[in-house]
């Protein structure tokens, strides 16, 4: 049975009436609960900002009798400049003040050898400091010969306030007495600006006579000083314009670029009346009769255009090389440019920072240029290929990294990489570099993976012929380098000063002109090295282009042995080993690049003079 009841005006107005007052109580209950976030966002904000205006070395901002931290990081022999052991592993004592825990921020500080302690000396802002006495020891006969052998071998040791550096010598030796001094007093001038530190100066004081039994109290003293330094000058002190910016300097880039305006124009002059000629002829051959034609002399890069597409040797190992070569030059390009606008080289560790990261960043274009050569090379084993890519160069790095530790372990250096940071740097590898490059790897092989080369490749390889010895590819390869390095020679000066010396690089942009005429230095004689092989009809002219460029690795490296005997006085089985490990490793990827470089202007060479002539 159906019910019917009546609704009345009033009781639907009520209900209306109801359900506009909770819709209002619900949207003032959102708006309470939102602003409600809003303030503890802005709650969190504050308090953040109130802990990120705090003083420290991070943000380079003090107040008034705030603490300023000295660490102590690292002592060792002035002539063996990377031989460095932790600064109180010469029995030197700290302060009296808690020990502050600090650890690697950054991974190029651990890999760099960066040991920082704190030193417990109390040092506060704008507040000076008295001479005054913070610790003494008694030479004991271990403690005497420590001394006296870091005395004898010139020991110096480096410190940091507010990441500014500071040098001292751990005393002075009398050879005609036969006496050692050690330097007991440290007096830290620090120039202030507003609230931030632009200079630091340290004067070592107190010379002490080094005997058996004699007590040593290190002291210290801290003056504050205005200063008019802007703090984005405060690193210019440590900066050398005398050397960096010598007229030699100048004189050898504007050598350089001269050297390349004269090459370019005598390559592109040689080559295309050279190739005039070649086309002229082979258009005269083509106008004869099959009978003339096989009495005539035919000869030279024409004859071999069914075999000078064909694969390199060992396909798998070229691809890797040159996607290891196309990131390379990437990493080196971002990483100076970042350093130009940046000024990396200020702070520590950052620009080993840096590298690594985009090294890790551009992954891809190593897994893109070496999948997509590979599968024009007819490769199907792209899988190994991309591994290959991924460890060809961490292997060899991480190989030599270690053998290097090993030695620094034994000697109980600083340089000793942590644990830690190898098991960070295979993680980047593993976990970084691997993904990316199989994402460059896939994109490659799709998308440019497809050959189309003007000339057919025939079934059969031609016979090689017999040819004059400066013809040969090991002749080639051995004079392809010469020019490339004369037009660098004089930076390498400079930049082996500058990591073997006490020599802060800083002209960055001196060294990206350089670098870039490297490149079209390379690249020039590259094109005439292979016209000459071709001309020559020998077809393996792709390891020839990638060695002819990279050649200039072996001089770097040969002139590196020459700067090693004649211009520095290292000694000792670590900072040997040391010295010609990273100049082995900095040498290896300078060919990388260079090979890189030349064999891709030869191939654009080759595609571009065999597609302008008609084949048979």
């Amino acid at each position: 049975m159906e019910h019917k009841f009546p609704i009345s005006m009033d009781l639907v107005a009520s209900l209306v009436e109801i359900f506009q007052q909770e819709n209002c109580r619900r949207r003032r209950r959102l708006h309470d609960t939102k602003m409600s976030q809003i303030r503890t966002i802005v709650f969190l904000i504050v308090v953040a900002q109130v802990g990120f205006l705090q003083g420290d070395e991070h943000n380079h901002i003090y107040h008034d009798n705030e603490e300023v931290v000295l660490w102590m990081n690292t002592v060792g022999p002035y002539h063996n400049r990377q031989e460095t052991y932790s600064y109180f592993s010469l029995q030197f004592c700290r302060g009296s003040k808690e020990y502050i825990g600090h650890y690697h921020e950054t991974l190029g500080e651990a890999l760099q050898g960066f040991e920082l302690e704190y030193s417990g000396l109390s040092i506060d802002y704008k507040v000076d400091t008295p001479g005054t006495v913070f610790c003494e020891i008694e030479l004991t006969e271990e403690k005497l010969k420590a001394f006296i052998y870091a005395v004898k071998n010139r020991y110096w040791y480096q410190m940091f306030i507010d990441d500014l550096p500071i040098w001292g010598v751990v005393g002075e030796a009398d050879d005609a007495k036969g006496e050692y001094y050690l330097y007991s007093k440290k007096r830290f001038d620090i120039g202030y600006n507003q609230n931030r530190i632009v200079d630091v100066n340290m004067t070592t004081e107190g010379k002490i006579p080094l005997k058996l039994g004699a007590k040593v109290p290190f002291s210290y003293e801290v003056n504050w000083k205005q200063s008019k330094v802007k703090f984005e000058d405060r690193f210019d002190k440590y900066l050398d314009p005398n050397f960096f910016q010598h007229r030699i300097h100048w004189f050898s880039i504007f050598n350089s670029f001269m050297m390349v305006i004269f090459l370019v124009g005598l390559v592109s002059m040689i080559l295309m009346r050279t190739l005039r000629k070649d086309y002229a002829r082979y258009s005269k051959d083509e106008e004869m009769d099959d009978m003339d034609r096989d009495l005539g002399d035919e000869y030279g890069w024409k004859q071999v255009h069914g075999d000078v597409f064909r694969p390199a040797a060992r396909p798998l190992l070229f691809s890797a090389l040159l996607g290891t070569g196309y990131q390379l030059l990437t990493v080196t390009v971002v990483v100076i440019l970042f350093t130009i606008l940046g000024e990396l080289y200020t702070e520590r560790g950052s620009l080993l920072s840096t590298a690594i990261f985009v090294y890790a960043a551009t992954a891809p274009i190593n897994g893109y240029f070496g999948a997509s050569l590979y599968a024009q090379m007819g490769g199907k084993r792209w899988i190994q290929q991309m591994v290959t890519s991924v460890f060809l160069l961490p292997s060899v790095v991480c190989g030599t990294a270690f053998f290097i530790n090993f030695i620094a372990i034994y000697y109980h250096a600083s340089r000793a990489i942590p644990f830690g940071t190898m098991v960070a740097v295979a993680c980047i590898v593993l976990f970084v570099v691997l993904p990316l490059t199989l994402v460059g790897t896939v994109l490659g092989r799709n998308l440019s993976g497809q050959s189309d080369h003007p000339c057919r490749v025939n079934a059969v390889p031609r016979p090689i012929p017999e040819k004059k010895w400066f013809m040969e590819p090991p002749v080639i390869v051995a004079l392809g380098g010469i020019l490339p390095f004369g037009s660098i020679f004089i930076e390498m000066y400079f930049i082996f000063t500058s990591f073997w010396a006490y020599k802060i690089y800083y002209v960055y942009g001196f060294m990206l002109l350089v670098f870039v005429i490297l490149l079209i230095v390379t690249v020039c004689v590259t094109i005439v090295c292979t016209y000459f092989l071709l001309n020559a009809e020998d077809y393996r002219w792709q390891w020839t282009s990638f060695f002819a460029a990279a050649s200039t690795a072996g001089y770097v490296y040969i002139y590196s042995i020459y700067y090693f005997i004649f211009k520095t006085k290292m000694y000792g089985l670590f900072q040997t080993a040391f010295y010609f490990g990273h100049m082995a490793l900095f040498s290896l990827g300078l060919g990388i690049m260079c090979g890189t470089v030349g064999y891709v202007g030869s191939s654009y060479f080759v595609r571009k003079i065999y597609s302008t002539v008609k084949i048979d």
